[in-house]
């Protein structure tokens, strides 16, 4: 009777744990329509224009609106902007307007490019990100919401901080490594919130999902085929067609659909499952995919038990998986890199495939910074002179372009064909070009010139990015053995000459205060003045020794010289002509410290199962000494001393093979030249490289590391490297990108290495640290070869570097601020010395801006578009047809990303604290 009595009760539980477990067991499918399209990797942007990427738009837009079930994401704004802008036509342009307004196109992502994640640097990831955002807004009052970050070789901790700073809802990853990804899916741990930042930590967290091991294409449902270059076919028949849906194949279709899906669906926690429809080069042909796509969903929908298809944008899904309300586990700051697809495919060549591009980008990206802030500086509130407003944001448009186009990943990254290479370089150098003649119409029209009608010489004006007092060390190049180098009032100023192979370098001390610039006169001492008093300018004396043979063990040697400032004691061993130790005053310390350059052999048999490649890192074995001899040299001078160390192959040969030349500063440790006085610059040249080489610079030292590494995320945060004992590929899987910093240390000391470009890094041994500079590799991978995808790189590769030593705390607070130095070091503008008439007007000074050592201003720029700083008014705008109205001069300043995801007006700063 007790049981009876309880029926009533049960039977609606009993009920309602049926219908739930019955809910449980629907899979609902969330058909995401996307094309990836490279903006550079096996043909120019022109080309994919040409062959594919504008037809995309075209027939994807047409053929949404025909059927209002159907759903497409768009994600790289460099090729939409050309489609908007060069070939979309009035009615195209409405049909775009209409299917945002009804949420069946989305812009994901919405930067000009999908950028890479390992050596781009974070101003560059902001930079290309509000290029896109800046047009979105403008052309049609949104801001993306969701990342589509499935293509970059790695996922690194900066990506979802600046997205979730952005105001993105969610953020989607692929490519991590194969082992963790395997170890996430049996978990159901491919979706969590990562917190990608320690400092901000849940301020900033951004729901992410890792797509699983099927990554961001789906095979087989590929109905439109492969593009042809250079023009579509006229007969619209595509290689690689797959075969039209047919009533004799549907179940087939719908079977290899269904199927996948049930095998990814058991790698989540939840029953809503995100099927990437599409890949590389794909939709041009929208009208054959989406017809092929309508039978399929319908069948599944109509005849399939447990499962239901629907076409789906990013915020479709992830609105299906907000409603859930469930909890998700929390990722700390920890990044995804290295990337290894498998045991033997370590993506860490890349890193440093390509030096010069790398290097040419990241000088492009502060000249960008200098000019933004100069140009704005001298518009703001009011001009002082005639400068047409339109020319000048012009030429920062076309280097904002340029160095936004290159953060592709497969731009910065190497991972492209020589054709593309010359792409990127011939707009890089374009975009410089009209950056600096912008400057030099700031500055350098209407020179006063001090000392008179004397012809002859130069001016340099030196401008200071930075919003802080700078001292620091410039250097020109210039034909004289000897120079007066006076300021604006005529007085002398410190300065090295010292001899070059074919000219001399001209080293001037300056001290410029914040966003503002000297301008210094340069003459010949037989056209100066005779009066020696007014001449600070000295000449460098140099000291050469014997060349060094290398011997295969090496004694610590009691034969030294020093090289030493107020900061430094740099003792180089004359038994061998390579670095011995560094003295460092601050903690009284002397650390043991060697360098020389190395090479990994690489296997480049086709039978051999991977290769090193533009990606792949695949050494043969451990790297070996790449020199025979060394030459030394010391070039002594009262401002700069310099130790040139010249590698040759054997001790006959004729030409060195790599150089570094190392500089100390003469300069005062006080709070001026603490940063110049506290560095060791070091200039590293490399190559050209024998065939299939990966050339290092290795550190090794006495400080007791513990094989334990930190490499910076972007220029942003720094990442904990413990070293991995892989049971394979144990060497190449140990490297890191390293973007702008990487150091070692014990309990004493710190050594920091700070780089202008991005590289890869590796401590393969305790107290050591390598740095990959320089790779050429041609192997025999006849995919790579038929794709033009090798790296038959001749050129000489030219690296520069800071090094710091010192205690930990210390060498903490100056990372940093060293680092940006470094980034933003002062632009030179040259002109010809010649008189000014007495009436001429004088030139723009700006008053200085000089901000606490705690605070750097990221970004100063008048961005140039033109909408209302008024949401509601720039949306009825829209409708009405116009562009929105700009605000006077763009007084709306360069845009701080906050949680909303609107912009807020006014420079943006950042805290140079700890450790970046």
């Amino acid at each position: 009777m007790g049981l009876l009595r309880w029926l009533p009760l049960l039977g609606p539980l009993v009920l309602r744990w049926l219908l739930g477990a019955q809910a449980a067991d629907h899979i609902r499918i969330f058909v995401v329509p996307h094309s990836h399209m490279d903006v550079g990797w096996i043909h120019t942007v022109q080309e994919s224009m040409q062959a594919y990427a504008a037809n995309v738009y075209t027939s994807v837009v047409e053929e949404l609106a025909r059927k209002k079930k159907r759903r497409f994401i768009l994600v790289e704004q460099e090729f939409f902007r050309l489609w908007w802008d060069g070939l979309a036509s009035d009615k195209q342009k409405r049909q775009v307007h209409q299917l945002l307004a009804e949420r069946r196109l989305e812009f994901v992502i919405g930067g000009q490019v999908m950028h890479d994640e390992a050596v781009t640097h974070t101003d560059d990831q902001i930079l290309q990100l509000t290029e896109g955002h800046g047009f979105l807004y403008e052309t049609f009052g949104i801001r993306p919401q969701f990342s589509w970050q499935v293509d970059p070789f790695g996922a690194s901790a900066t990506t979802p901080t600046l997205f979730a700073l952005a105001g993105f809802d969610a953020h989607i990853i692929s490519r991590i490594d194969y082992d963790q990804k395997d170890n996430m899916q049996a978990m159901k741990g491919l979706q969590f919130l990562w917190r990608g930042s320690p400092s901000l930590s849940a301020q900033q967290e951004i729901f992410t999902h890792v797509m699983d091991k099927y990554g961001y294409c789906s095979r087989g449902f590929n109905w439109d085929g492969s593009p042809v270059f250079p023009t579509p076919p006229r007969n619209g028949i595509y290689p690689d067609m797959d075969p039209p849906v047919t009533s004799g194949n549907i179940k087939l279709y719908v079977k290899d659909l269904v199927g996948n899906v049930k095998e990814r669906a058991p790698w989540f926690r939840t029953p809503h499952v995100l099927w990437p429809w599409g890949c590389d080069e794909q939709f041009f042909n929208a009208p054959v995919q989406l017809s092929n796509m309508d039978l399929l969903l319908d069948h599944i929908n109509t005849n399939v038990g447990g499962v239901s298809a629907e076409y789906a944008t990013l915020s479709d899904y992830f609105h299906a998986l907000h409603v859930l309300n469930l909890t998700w586990p929390v990722r700390d700051h920890q990044d995804f890199l290295p990337y290894s697809s498998e045991a033997f495919e370590a993506w860490t060549g890349f890193y440093s495939s390509h030096s010069g591009l790398k290097g040419l980008a990241r000088r492009a990206s502060a000249l960008l910074y200098a000019g933004e802030s100069m140009f704005t500086r001298f518009m703001w509130p009011a001009p002082l002179r005639p400068l047409d407003p339109a020319w000048a944001l012009q030429q920062l448009r076309q280097l904002r372009w340029a160095v936004s186009e290159v953060q592709h990943h497969d731009g910065i990254t190497g991972t492209h064909t020589p054709e593309v290479t010359e792409m990127y370089v011939e707009n890089l150098h374009a975009g410089m070009q009209g950056v600096q003649k912008l400057m030099a119409s700031i500055v350098l029209d209407r020179t006063r010139v001090h000392s008179g009608p004397q012809p002859g010489g130069h001016f340099a004006v030196v401008y200071n990015p930075l919003a802080w007092t700078v001292t620091t060390i410039v250097t020109l190049t210039v034909g004289f053995s000897s120079a007066s180098v006076t300021d604006k009032s005529g007085q002398p100023v410190p300065a090295q000459v010292q001899g070059m192979p074919s000219a001399y370098r001209l080293h001037v001390l300056t001290t410029i205060p914040g966003l503002s610039y000297h301008r210094y006169s340069i003459r010949p001492t037989e056209e100066a003045q005779e009066d020696t008093e007014k001449t600070a300018t000295t000449k460098a004396i140099t000291l050469r020794f014997r060349l060094r043979p290398r011997r295969r063990t090496e004694a610590r040697s009691s034969r030294l010289v020093s090289v030493k400032n107020d900061c430094y004691t740099v003792f180089m061993d004359l038994n061998t002509n390579l670095m011995h130790s560094i003295w460092e005053r601050q903690s009284n310390r002397t650390v043991y410290m060697t360098q020389e350059f190395m090479e990994y052999h690489v296997n480049f048999n086709l039978g051999e199962p991977n290769l090193s490649g533009n990606y792949l890192f695949t050494p043969e074995e451990a790297a070996e000494p790449s020199w025979g001899a060394v030459r030394l040299e010391i070039v002594e001078g009262e401002l700069v001393t310099e130790i040139r160390q010249y590698f040759y192959s054997t001790v006959t040969a004729k030409y060195h093979s790599y150089a570094i030349f190392s500089r100390v500063a003469h300069v005062p440790q006080d709070s001026h030249g603490e940063l110049l006085c506290r560095r060791i610059e070091q200039e590293y040249q490399v190559g050209p490289l024998n065939m299939n080489r990966e050339a290092i610079l290795r550190t090794s030292t006495d400080l007791n590391s513990q094989q334990v590494l930190y490499s910076d995320n972007n220029g942003y945060q720094m990442q904990r490297r413990l070293f991995q004992h892989h049971e394979k590929n144990k060497i190449a899987r140990n490297y890191y990108p390293m973007v702008q910093s990487a150091f070692i240390e014990d309990s004493g000391s710190r050594l920091v290495l700070l780089s202008e470009q991005a590289h890869g890094v590796s401590s393969q041994e305790d107290g050591q640290v390598e740095v990959m500079l320089h790779r050429r590799l041609w192997n025999g991978h006849m995919g790579a070869i038929e794709r033009g995808l090798t790296l038959n790189d001749t050129s000489t590769a030219r690296s520069l570097f800071w090094l710091l030593l010192g205690p930990r705390p210390g060498i903490a607070d100056l990372h940093p601020r060293s680092g940006l130095a470094l980034q933003h070091r002062p632009i030179v503008l040259l002109g010809e010395l010649t008189e000014t008439a007495p009436n001429s007007p004088g030139p723009w000074k700006p008053e200085a801006v000089v901000l606490p050592p705690s605070l750097h201003l990221q970004i100063l720029s008048i961005p140039g578009w033109n909408y209302s700083s008024n949401h509601t008014q720039h949306l009825q705008s829209l409708q009405k047809g116009l562009r929105g109205h700009a605000t006077p001069h763009g007084a709306e300043k360069e845009r701080i990303f906050q949680r909303t995801g609107r912009f807020k007006t006014g420079p943006m700063m950042t805290t140079a604290g700890k450790d970046g």
